[in-house]
């Protein structure tokens, strides 16, 4: 009985070990998007000023991507891209201009950009500052 059990055991150690491996699972496809950085924050500041950062749109999918539209939260943000589409494995600039006007502390917006991702339709990148008075 001892021997039989030893023998089943064994038997499915060595069924175990012969599993197959999981596949990994294919991206899905059709284009992606990412932006680098994913948020900026150009700490103090002082009041009517423009300040500007360029962040990178990529395209890390299958298919061309398509931004359909870039928006922001506020007037006093501004975003442009350079490129309307963005090939696989491409990338485009996106301009932002942040006017800290005359606010006063943390003052935090988002720039939208609407793309065709199946995954991420509307992509939030988020600028920030903190405006203090000149001194």
């Amino acid at each position: 009985m001892r021997a039989l059990l030893t023998a089943l055991a064994a038997s499915a150690l060595l069924g175990a070990a012969r599993a197959p491996e999981a596949k990994p699972v294919p991206s899905p496809k059709g284009p992606r998007i990412r932006v680098e950085p994913a948020a900026f924050d150009f700490g103090r500041a002082v009041p009517n000023r423009t300040l500007q950062k360029e962040f990178t749109i990529r395209n890390f999918g299958s298919e061309d991507l398509v931004i359909e539209a870039v928006t922001t939260t506020c007037g006093c943000t501004a975003a442009l891209t350079e490129s309307r589409t963005v090939k696989p494995g491409g990338a485009t600039p996106l301009r932002v201009t942040f006017e800290t006007r005359n606010y006063n502390g943390r003052v935090e917006r988002e720039v939208l950009v609407r793309s065709n991702d199946p995954t991420t339709g509307l992509l939030k990148v988020k600028v920030e500052a903190t405006v203090v008075p000149e001194k």
